[in-house]
């Protein structure tokens, strides 16, 4: 009982305290590219854990908003959405010292490792168990990233498993996505890209041809 009246207060309690440690470990990043790639995973983390999310319009704009809620509006980052209602006052995130050149596999990057000890840290339970899926499905995309034609799911379990020291287990039916699907996502994600890119070059070249000053000539 003494324990838990300790414990500090859940600011969006269906997301659970890993995330909220997770959250508060992020503001302790001093680079901030890496603190903005840390809260991405933040969020994808919060979508597996709160996967009712997915059923709000614009459900990912809710999730940073989420974030910065968590974060007491202290979070200085690289978002796709502005900060909600900011208040004035930001708190800068403690020095942190680490180095980078301990990295284990230059295809992860550092921040799945810190992420990976942050995890090790959590009690166990569902939360914990989701996220470990999610960094294990996200090592896959990121070896996809440089290792383009096939990779061996084996590999990427035996890489998880020694990034974790063996200490953080997969589900006995776990499975990870398909080569194939990963690299279908990506493809059609770029070629969306490159449609909205053609719009716009397309509507820019409209309005050009159309302005008032080209007509004049």
């Amino acid at each position: 009982m003494d324990y838990n009246t300790k414990r500090s207060q859940l600011i969006i309690p269906e997301y659970g305290r890993n995330i909220q440690k997770m959250v508060e470990y992020a503001l302790t990043i001093e680079d901030r590219d890496k603190r903005t790639a840390y809260a991405n995973l933040i969020v994808t983390a919060m979508c597996g854990v709160n996967p009712e999310a997915k059923n709000i319009v614009d459900y990912k704009h809710k999730l940073w908003d989420h974030l910065y809620i968590i974060s007491n509006y202290k979070l200085d980052v690289d978002s796709p959405y502005p900060m909600p209602d900011r208040e004035k006052r930001l708190a800068p995130p403690e020095p942190l010292n680490y180095k980078d050149n301990n990295i284990k596999y230059g295809t992860y990057g550092s921040l799945i490792e810190k992420m990976i000890e942050e995890v090790i840290k959590m009690e166990d339970g569902e939360e914990k168990q989701a996220i470990i899926a999610l960094i294990a499905q996200q090592l896959k995309k990121f070896y996809l990233q440089y290792n383009r034609d096939s990779v061996d799911d084996d590999l990427i379990l035996k890489h998880f498993e020694e990034l974790s020291k063996g200490l953080l287990k997969l589900n006995e039916d776990f499975k990870l996505n398909t080569t194939k699907n990963i690299l279908s996502k990506n493809n059609k994600k770029k070629t969306n890209n490159n449609n909205k890119h053609q719009q716009n070059n397309n509507i820019n070249k409209k309005y050009s041809n159309n302005s008032p000053n080209r007509q004049s000539k």
